[in-house]
Formats: structure tokens, sequence, C-alpha cells
């Protein structure tokens, strides 16, 4: 009996046991997405990061393991038939991407697909296997220059008149079959044929050097190649024939294509000797429009010089608007869902897709929106980043209203909502004073800017029933419309949603419908209630700082026109007198006033039409094009001054309530290494006058941020802080974010300004933290943190007395910092003992080694100053009591001083004695003060025969 029962146990332990190998508890995981890039022509998939399936199941055999991997088709539905995954260790998980065949990159660049690893399951037949969660996979195939240029025409002709220089008599065009840009673009053009009066730029634009003649030459043939950026040079060059004909020609003589500009040269002429030749028609009618593209930053022009809160400081807007769309953080968490794109400025941009991409603003942030006073603003694009509007919204035919806000606020005992929505190419707002009496009221407005997918600023003016709409700077009145509430009233809660509206019929419900969702996106979405924005400073938030103008309209002759839209991209000549046109043209001038212009390349158009007194013969001239080119501005050079390097002061000033002002000598300079006039003067304070010969710029040199970051570890905010002068920052307006890690001042404001905040902060220590340095480091910036400064470093150290660093309790603290560091790490996160492993100093090490020299210097220094009583006493016997008096050691100069900063004055260049000197006073010494055991260092100080003192 008792063998049966012992057979039964060792069977069921036995089962046990194989029931535990045969565990598979986890599944598989891998990264989320990878990037890969494979070379055309070739399988292998370089994966970033690497391709590893773990198990938490690991080490069990099988479990553990990883098998394989099955790749999916992604969004073409090609990828799982391209590419294939295989495992190369099943321990490690460690896997291979690869096409299954080489490929092509003309064919297909990118390919995306899904990728899954599943384990080996629970034995050797894969029973029980687990799969991963699906990863998606990026490949871009790079480029291999195989083809060469081919020109779209082999023979170009051209005719033009004799006589001239002409920018441009025909232009050549070759193209490549490559893929990517490096080898698909045409690099430069050349003239093989040797000895013509031509010449061709890298766009195939060929002019004549020199004036053509039909007497001496009629026809001219020569041959042109073309080269990728590859060095492949053209399958077969095609050959020009330029004709020269002795007849005039019309069309505007003197056209640059290419135009500089310096930055801080205020306005320059554009076409300085341009004018029209008509070859003697007649005309009675000419305009002229000049288009040159400014929006070359994204949102608007000059965004990329501050961001939007800041250029609302600089136009002087009123205080107190609420951003509806902060940045994502802890305590602006609504936004963190939503999806951003990059943007030049340092403003979000936030895409919707016209579905699940809501913000729902907190009741918190509503309750301060009451009234039915306010101004809402917000730059809008339709269509989001790459998507066009489709055929019909554009045409005004879109069924569906997308809503950009939707709000309901309490108005003391009652409710109002609001709610501005697109409707093709209208936007509008609905309005209810009162959702318990009043009607609402409709606001329409028809605008082309609301469907052309482009960025628009939008300011809404609201002080019922008065309604302001600005676009871009400009107003535009509505068209009111009152509603009889065909719209259910929306319930009376509190409520706010960006991107969409609630379905008013689940609007008690626990969860919310969302209805008209918008489709676009939306960047610095504020409301500001109270008084509305006045309109200067409406139109400022959108001015641009560049732009076409008109030189003197005093010059203009008699029956000329000129307009100029608002944002000065856009300049429109009319006349009927050539000559008069001509002079007109000639004053079309760019203006900048940014003193630190955007460098670039802005095109520019110029669109002639004329009109005959015989229509049919009438002539017509061909759109000219060409480009401005903004010049790189001279760097400002941001230099911060006046602070350390070091800062020794003794602990307790850093353990009071205000603790010890970090920067309070700083000094902030930003200079230029140019002369700004002809005197040869320089501009060597940014935060001052500048020379008359420069264009003023209230924004020019104003700095955006400042921050202080301490070196090493963060702050312990239990032991340390960094103090900033609040109130000084406040009646400033700027922004403050004050954590372990850093703090950041932000704003626009002048140099002045800064350097009061920056001197106010201060650094404080809680008593007893026993701290003995912290390095903090501060740099600033402007212009959108486009200029940098330098980073200044201060090293703070903490000056310690003798009856503090010996105490026993202090010794205590010492010796369980170092025996158990684990046990402290809550209270001394600043002193924490790093791994023993590594090779490293830590606070607490330096600690003891300091106690333990400064002990050794005690021991030394009684022992001299016994030595040389005892000298002093053998030498009275000898001597008489005149001379006696005449040797007394003058003791007014003695010092006893315990200096625990002993090794930071070695490394500030304050070495020890050398031994023969020491030696020398040593018999030089006197008898040392009864006292000096009861001062707080030990830094011994004496006059010598020589006046100077000495140290031991």
């Amino acid at each position: 009996m008792d063998r049966m029962n012992f057979l039964s146990f060792l069977l069921l332990c036995l089962t046990s046991v194989a029931n535990c190998n045969k565990a598979n508890k986890h599944k598989p995981w891998i990264e989320t997405e990878y990037q890969g890039i494979v070379m055309e022509n070739d399988n292998t998939v370089l994966l970033n990061p690497p391709l590893f399936a773990l198990d938490k199941d690991a080490p069990l055999h099988y479990a553990g393991e990883i098998c394989g991997f099955r790749v999916h088709n992604g969004p073409s539905g090609s990828g799982s038939v391209q590419f294939e995954a295989v495992v190369l260790d099943r321990s490690t998980g460690e896997g291979l991407v690869r096409s299954k065949e080489p490929l092509d990159c003309e064919s297909q660049r990118e390919h995306s697909f899904t990728i899954q690893a599943y384990d080996c399951g629970e034995g050797p037949d894969g029973v029980n296997s687990k799969k991963s969660h699906k990863a998606t996979v990026h490949v871009r195939v790079n480029d291999v220059n195989e083809f060469s240029p081919v020109f779209v025409e082999r023979r170009y002709e051209a005719s033009v008149p004799e006589g001239r220089l002409f920018d441009r008599i025909v232009r050549v065009e070759a193209l490549d079959a490559d893929c990517s840009p490096q080898y698909s673009q045409i690099c430069f053009y050349d003239i093989i044929t040797p000895n013509v009066p031509f010449a061709i730029d890298n766009d195939g634009n060929i002019k004549n050097t020199e004036p053509l003649d039909s007497k001496r030459q009629r026809v001219h043939t020569f041959w042109v190649t073309a080269f990728d950026c590859g060095k492949n040079r053209a399958q077969a060059d095609a050959q020009v024939v330029v004709t020269v004909k002795p007849s005039c020609k019309p069309g505007w003589i003197g056209w640059t294509k290419r135009v500089e500009y310096t930055p801080g040269s205020g306005s320059i002429p554009l076409f300085p000797s341009l004018h029209l030749e008509t070859c003697e028609e007649t005309v009675w009618n000419i305009q002229a429009t000049v288009e040159l593209q400014t929006g070359h930053i994204g949102k608007g022009c000059d965004r990329d010089s501050y961001s939007d809160r800041s250029v609302r400081r600089l136009c002087g807007a009123v205080r107190g608007e609420v951003d509806l769309l902060p940045p994502p953080s802890p305590s602006a968490n609504w936004t963190s869902a939503l999806p951003t794109l990059p943007s030049s400025d340092s403003s979000l941009v936030f895409s919707f897709n016209g579905s699940n991409h809501v913000a729902v603003v907190p009741d918190s942030v509503v309750s301060a929106l009451s009234g039915d006073h306010f101004t809402l603003q917000l730059w809008m694009r339709r269509g989001g980043a790459n998507i066009q509007p489709s055929a019909t919204q554009s045409r005004g035919n879109r069924k569906e209203e997308e809503t950009i806000v939707c709000s309901t606020v309490k108005n003391d005992d009652s409710y109002s909502h609001y709610s501005l929505s697109v409707h093709g190419c209208r936007l509008s707002l609905f309005y209810w004073p009162d959702v318990s009496a009043a009607r609402p009221v409709k606001f329409l407005w028809k605008l082309e800017q609301v469907c052309d997918s482009e960025w628009h600023h939008l300011s809404l003016s609201v002080q019922f029933p008065s309604v302001t709409l600005y676009v871009d700077g400009v107003t535009f009145d509505p068209a009111l419309i009152h509603d009889n509430g065909a719209i259910p009233n929306p319930a009376p809660r509190q409520r706010m949603l960006i991107g969409a509206c609630w379905d008013n019929i689940t609007c008690l419900c626990t969860l919310v419908k969302f209805v008209g969702g918008y489709h676009g996106l939306l960047s610095g979405v504020t409301v500001r209630p109270g008084s509305v924005e006045p309109h200067s400073v409406v139109e400022c938030l959108y001015a641009c700082r560049e732009g076409l103008d008109f030189g003197d309209l005093e010059t203009l002759g008699s029956g000329m026109k000129v307009h100029v839209n608002p944002s000065q991209s856009v300049l429109v000549l009319e006349g009927d007198d050539i000559e008069s046109f001509n002079r007109a043209v000639q004053q079309v001038t760019y203006r900048n006033s940014l003193r630190f212009a955007t460098p670039g390349v802005r095109p520019l158009k110029l669109t002639t039409s004329l009109r005959c007194f015989n229509e049919e013969s009438c002539l017509s001239l061909k759109q000219l094009e060409g480009y401005l080119v903004v010049l790189q501005p001279d760097a400002p050079q941001i230099s911060l001054s006046g602070v350390g390097p070091h800062l020794a002061r003794p602990a307790p000033e850093f353990e009071g309530p205000r603790g010890v002002p970090l920067f309070p000598e700083l000094r902030i300079v930003c200079s230029l290494s140019h002369a700004v006039n002809t005197a040869g003067k320089r501009d060597t304070d940014c935060g001052g006058s500048v020379s008359v010969a420069l264009m003023s710029d209230a924004v020019a040199h104003t700095l955006d941020g400042c921050e202080v970051q301490p070196l090493g570890e963060e702050l312990n905010p239990e032991r340390e802080e960094l103090l900033v002068d609040m109130d000084v920052v406040r009646e400033r307006g700027l922004d403050i974010i004050n954590t372990t890690a850093y703090i950041a001042i932000t704003g626009a404001e002048s140099i002045s300004v800064y350097e009061d905040v920056l001197r106010s902060v201060r650094y404080r220590l809680a008593k007893g933290s026993g701290r003995f340095e912290r390095r903090f480091r501060l740099s600033c910036s402007e212009m959108n943190g486009r200029y940098t400064s330098n980073e200044l470093t201060l090293e703070v150290n903490f000056l310690h007395s003798l009856e503090s660093l010996y105490h026993p309790s202090h010794l205590l603290a010492s010796q369980q910092q170092f025996l158990h560091p684990s046990h402290h790490s809550g209270e001394l996160s600043g002193h924490t003992l790093p791994n023993p492993h590594r090779n490293s100093v830590v606070p607490g090490a330096a600690t003891v080694i300091i106690m333990v020299c400064v002990g050794f210097l005690v021991v030394m220094v009684i022992l001299g100053v016994f030595r040389i009583r005892s000298i002093h006493r053998r030498g009275e016997g000898s001597r008489g009591g005149a001379k006696e008096g005449s040797n007394q050691w003058d003791d007014s100069a003695l010092t006893i001083i315990v200096n625990p900063m002993e090794s930071y004055e070695s490394r500030m260049g304050i070495s020890a004695d050398t031994e023969g000197d020491g030696e020398e006073e040593e018999e030089e010494a006197a008898e040392s003060p009864d006292d000096a055991s009861d001062d707080q260092r030990i830094i011994i100080k004496k006059e010598g025969r020589d006046g100077n003192a000495r140290r031991y």
C-alpha cells in the first residue's frame, strides 16, 4: 500500500513539472513602429530600431522562444507579397526583414506593412502559441543613379530682335527618370559648341552675351548638354537654333530675374530700369500686377520671428486671453490626444480629422469665460496638412457643417451658447443670449478664405448684439439671420468643445455624441472675456513686416492708379500713358522692416494686360517670373557676463528664507559686428538706441526666453529650491515654468527686463542639507529661439563651519550615508551613492576626505604652535628686557579659520607654500592666541617681514 502511494505521489509531481514546463503565459512583445531603408535593386532591409521580439516566458524552452514573424498587408495591400521576416535567433528574438525580390525605386519608393511575432508555444508542435501586437513597418527605397538626363525636345528654336541683350532667349529642359531628387534633378546645363555669343544657366535659360546683329549672322546654331546631380551626362545633346530678327518685338526691357535684398537696408526698388516696349503700337489702357509670395513660413508671413503669444504682447493686445489649445502638460491635458504637426514658430499646430479628434475643455477653464462680450482668435486651415478641399467644398455644396468651437457658459443665473462653424465657403456664428428664453441668432459670412486651403487668421469680437469679424486683419460685415430654433436648444450645462459639437439629444447623458466634426488644422485658439480687441491690435497681429510698397505716391502721373492688398503681397498698377506707367513701375519697392529678416527666396511675378483701339491686333505679353533673394542677416551675439564662475557663501546664508541671489551682477549685451552707418559706428547694445542709418524695428532687439538649469542631478524639492520674484514676472506679463529640472522664463521683453528678472533668481537650501557645491547653467534666446546666447556656468560653493562639520550628529549622518544609502534615498536624494563598480567620487566621500585633511591640518598647526612657544621661551633667558619687547610677536594679524574648501582653493590657483618658506615662517612665528580654537576656520595668516600675508 505504501508503494502505491509513493508511485502516485511521484506521478503527480511529474505531471506538475510537465504542466509548469508547458506554461505559456505571456505574449511576445515588439516595437509599435519601425523605419526601414533598402537600397534599390537589393532586398535586405535595415530597420530602426532593429527587429527584436521579447517574451517574458524566457528562459523557458519553447514558451520563451520566438518561432517566427508574420507579415501582413499594409495600406496598399501588397506588403505581405513583397516582404518577409525571418528569425535569426529564437532565444533572443532577433529577426530580419527582407524583400522577396529586388525593389525598384521608380516603381514604388515607399512601402508600408505590418509585422507580428509569435512564440513557439508549449512544445515542439507549437501548441498554444501566442502572438504579439501588430507593428507598422515603413520601408523607403533608396535610389541608384541608373538613368541619364533626356531632353524634352531634340531641337529648340527661338527668334529675337537684334541689338539688345536678353535675360532669356529660350529655355531648354531635360528630365531624368530616377526617383530621388538627388539623381532626378538636373544640376547644370552646358553649351558644348565653342565661341558662340550665348550662355546658359543651371535652369536651362539661354541668353546672349553680346548684342546680336542680323546682318553679320542671321541664324546661330549650337549644341547644349545636361548633367544630373549624379554627374551623368544626357544621352543625346540638344540643338538650339536662334534666329536674329531685325524687327522690333514688344515687351518689357530691363527685367532682372534675380533681385537680392540685404537685411536692414529698408526699401529697395524691384525694377529700377524696367520699361515697356510697345513698338509704336497705340494702347489706351495698361494694367500690371506684381505678385510677391511672402507666405513662405506657413502661417502668414514672418511668423518665424516670434510666437503667437509674443506677437500679442508686442502688438499691445489686452491681457487675459485663455488658450483653448495649449501644449499638452499635466495641468492642461485635454489636447494630449490630438495629433500635432511641426511648425516653424514655437506654437503648436493641431490636426482634426472630422470624427474622433475633439478637445473637451475642462469646466474649470470654461467657468472663466462667461459673459456676452468676448474676443475669439485662431489660425485656421481647411483640409489638413496635405489635403486639398474637395470640389464640392470649394463650390460651397458641402452638406455637413463643420464646427470649430462649440460652447455653453453660465452668465449669472442663465446660460448662453455659441458655436463657430464652417459650411462650404461660409463661416457662421450661432449665438443664443439665453438658452431658456431668447431666440438664437445666426451671423453668416461668405468668404473665399474659408475654402482655399491656406492659413488664415480669424478674430471674432462679440459684443452682443454687435459682432465684428477680422480675416487676416480685414473687416467683414455679417448677414444676420434670426433662427426660430429648428435645432433644439442646448441643455443648461457648462461645456466647451474644440473641433466638434455635442448632439443636443444626448447632451444630458454621460457618454456625449460628437457631431459636426471639423476637418483641418487649428492653432492659437484663444478666448479673452471682457471688452473686445481694438482694431489696431488685430491689424498688428496679422500685419506683415515685409511686402510690396510704392516709393512715392506724389510721383504718380495723371490717370495712374495703384492698389496694394492688405497682406502687401499683390500690387496693381493701372494707367493710360506709357511714359507715366514706366516711371510708376520703377517706383515699386520691396520693404522689410525686420532687423533680422528671414533669409530665403521669394518668388516674384509680373503680369501685364494691354487694351488697344484695335482689340484684334492688340499686343499680348507673357508673364514674367523671377525671385527675390533675402540674404543671410548679420547674426546678433547675445553675451551673458558679470557672473561667477564661482560663488562661495556660508551655508547659513543659503538656508535663510530668501536664499542667495545667483546672478546679482548679471549683464546681457546684444552686439553686431558690422558697421551701421558711413561713420563706421557699431551697434554694441541691441537693447538701446541705434544709428539713424538703420531701420527702426520695435521687435528686433528683445529677448523671448531665458533658462536656468541645474547641472548634474535635478533639484531635491525637500532640501533645495530656486526662487524667483513673481511680482516682477507678473508685472511684465512673462510666463514662467519652475520645475526641479529647470526654470524657463518666456515672453518677448527688453533686455533690461530680463536682467531684472534673472537677478531676482535665488537659491535656497533647507537646514542641515549637507551640500557642498551645486552648478547652474544660464542661457537666453531671441527671435523664437533663432539666436541663442553663450551658456553661462556658475559653481556655487557652501562654506560650512567647524562646529557643524564635527558635530556628532553630522558625523553620524555621514556614516549612515555611506553605510546605508538605500535607507535614506528619500531624504538625501542629492547625495545618493552611485554604483560601487564605477570610478566616481560622491559628495559623501569628498566630505570624509575634507574632514580628514582638516583634522590633520589642525594637529600639525597645534604641534607647530607648541614648537614655536618652546623656542620663544628658550630665547627669553638669553635676551635682554628691551630686546624682548622688540621681538614680541604681533598677533594682530593672526586669524585661525577652518576652511573645508581647501581643495576648491587649490583648484583656483591658491597653492601651498614651499617647504623652505614653511620652515622659515615657522621659526619667525610667535605665540598663537589662546582663543584660536574658538574661531570658525583653521587658516593661519601672519604679516611677514615683507608685509605680505602668509597662509598655513
